[in-house]
């Protein structure tokens, strides 16, 4: 991809401090700049990419929902069910979005994609650091009960 085609980059102030997490939300970053690359195509072709290319986002997104998840049940997470409940308005409105698109309905690719942009990017840069520092929090605890 060059860089006319990047919607957005990855800086590691979003950077959640657990490497396959990061890896993940790299990921994510990079499926919207392949989405926004389709987009830039044309009409006709933008809804043939998207038709190709958006179930598999789904399902990665899913996939990496369900890996955050985890580590925040394992860890008593207390904003856990609010974070639960904002992955799945996410995931319903994208797959609400996809499958009015898939049945025709009125879909402009680049609104959709700069909408998965804004919400990844502001979901990571908000909600995901709450945990981040949470967790950064229960390590210096146990260090310093380790110490004590």
């Amino acid at each position: 991809m060059d860089e006319n085609t990047v919607l957005v980059e990855w800086d590691d102030r979003y950077s959640v401090n657990i490497p396959f997490i990061d890896d993940q939300h790299k990921e994510l970053i990079k499926m919207t700049n392949t989405l926004y690359a389709g987009c830039l195509q044309g009409d006709e072709t933008a809804r043939i990419y998207f038709k190709e290319t958006i179930r598999s986002a789904v399902d990665y997104v899913k996939y990496h929902f369900a890996a955050e998840e985890q580590i925040l049940e394992k860890i008593n997470y207390p904003e856990l069910a609010e974070h639960k409940r904002q992955h799945e308005s996410f995931v319903k409105k994208v797959l609400a979005d996809v499958q009015g698109f898939e049945s025709g309905k009125s879909f402009v690719p680049n609104v959709f994609v700069r909408y998965l942009k804004d919400w990844v990017l502001t979901h990571i840069a908000m909600t995901d650091k709450r945990y981040s520092e949470y967790i950064q929090n229960l390590k210096k605890q146990a260090a310093l009960k380790a110490n004590a």
